[in-house]
């Protein structure tokens, strides 16, 4: 009995002196240890204020950018516009779900699993229930089967290679799915069958939290919306865009050939250009949840404040993100993609858009903030936004108001559009061959480090 009594007095005496407690004191709840990093691509803005508005004379006597003086938190944002190369990253990943999917379902409807070879090997994983962990068990038999198609939450097995070689479909299930992926054969001429780009759709949630804030009544589910985005670009614009005008080669090769891989993406709605931020969220913190890391911000649209505060690069009052006040360098070079002079398209060089990372960044490192195309940005168009909005993080986000802000000028626009106080609109659903987009995510924490600012993420 001594014995013991001496035993736990020592593991008393260890544990008071360090060996695991807290002594009975308020040291917080530990959580895993954050190292922030900067996303690949991404530039570090650092938060500050600035004057917002035309510091010039508004010479389109449009009054709707009066000076402001606002501040904006720490972010980061791309340092060039999305390019095709990105944004087709996106649909081939939509591309593949949806193939995936209705493989998964062609097998589940015949009873195929894995190792029945043919469309089996494509079923869901969840399909084979005799190797299923406890709680893979209790959500098969409590949720499958519900929602819209029945098939929601089952998990896709994306270990096997989707066979794109008529010659290697394994089996007539496999080419009936795939049939069916394609446009009708009627519909095909000059002997070639592309996809069906109609079919490619993206659903994702999300919580309309300023809605939920405000509310008095209502559950949770109450602010929970759905969308399903189509994601293809519409290549047509550069048709619709211009009449009487013969731009069929960039109709035919823009996005897809890869001449074109580092160009910016345009035909993308501001709908669309929503949907490729959640989706950039859902790879990411995919890959995040796989390594045991904490969750990072959700990607999105800069506001109008962010990406005016962005675009000026630190230079108080310029008038484009070079400074200013002209589009032209000391040696009569210009220093965008514009239309300059009397039109000439091809004074600055160029005739359409060109590749990202043309032309000399500002001083935040962010590539043809004026120029090239036009961008999306979050916020609302109201002419009269900068006499009402916060002086604090500055937006104008009302789901009712179908005009949505558009910065920076584009390759087909004259140089007062290129200046970084500009306001522009277009609506949400409308697409354009002029406008793009590019996204930035919330710097987690009000501090900004030096070496935060350097690191790069791989």
């Amino acid at each position: 009995m001594k014995k013991f009594v001496s035993l736990f007095a020592i593991l008393a005496m260890l544990y008071s002196c360090g060996g695991g407690g807290n002594r009975g004191e308020l040291v917080g709840a530990q959580g895993k240890k954050w190292h922030p990093q900067k996303p690949y691509g991404m530039a570090l803005i650092p938060g500050g204020s600035f004057i917002m508005g035309k510091s010039d004379d508004d010479k389109a006597a449009l009054a709707n950018a009066p000076t402001k003086m606002v501040t904006v938190r720490s972010f980061y944002m791309d340092e060039t516009e999305i390019t095709n190369s990105e944004y087709r990253q996106f649909v081939n990943w939509v591309r593949d779900s949806t193939i995936r999917m209705k493989l998964a379902i062609m097998a589940d409807e015949l009873g195929k699993t894995p190792g029945d070879d043919g469309i089996g090997e494509y079923a869901f994983l969840d399909a084979d229930t005799e190797n299923m962990s406890v709680y893979e068990k209790y959500m098969y038999d409590n949720y499958s089967g519900t929602g819209e198609t029945g098939y929601e939450g089952r998990a896709l097995n994306k270990d096997i290679d989707i066979e794109w070689d008529i010659e290697d479909y394994p089996d007539e299930f496999y080419a009936e799915v795939m049939d069916t992926m394609y446009i009708p054969l009627e519909e095909s001429y000059n002997g070639r069958r592309t996809l069906d780009v109609s079919k490619f759709e993206f659903r994702f949630t999300w919580m309309d939290i300023q809605a939920a804030a405000r509310a008095r009544k209502g559950g949770r589910k109450d602010f929970v919306k759905e969308e399903v985005i189509k994601v293809y670009p519409d290549t047509t614009v550069w048709i619709k865009d211009f009449n009487y005008s013969y731009n069929e080669p960039m109709h035919n090769d823009y996005f897809w050939h890869s001449a074109y891989d580092d160009y910016p993406v345009v035909g993308v709605s501001w709908e669309q250009a929503k949907a490729f931020c959640r989706w950039r969220t859902i790879e990411k913190n995919t890959f995040q949840k796989k390594k045991g890391k904490e969750f990072v911000n959700y990607f999105r649209l800069p506001t109008e404040a962010e990406w005016e505060y962005a675009a000026r690069g630190g230079l108080e009052s310029a008038t484009y993100p070079w400074g200013g006040p002209y589009a032209l360098n000391d040696r009569g070079c210009f220093l965008a993609n514009f239309k300059p002079l009397r039109g000439n398209y091809a004074a600055d060089n160029f005739l359409y858009t060109v590749e990202a990372k043309t032309f000399e960044p500002n001083d935040y490192n962010l590539y043809n903030m004026a120029g090239n195309v036009s961008e999306w940005v979050q916020s609302s168009y109201d002419p009269s936004a900068y006499e009402y909005v916060s002086s604090m993080n500055p937006n104008v986000n009302d789901d009712e108001n179908k005009r949505k802000v558009v910065r920076g000028g584009s390759w087909k626009d004259v140089a007062y559009f290129l200046q970084v106080s500009t306001r522009d609109y277009e609506y949400a659903d409308s697409a354009r061959s002029y406008i793009g987009f590019r996204t930035v995510q919330d710097y987690m924490g009000t501090d900004v480090t030096g070496d935060d600012n350097t690191q790069n993420q791989k």
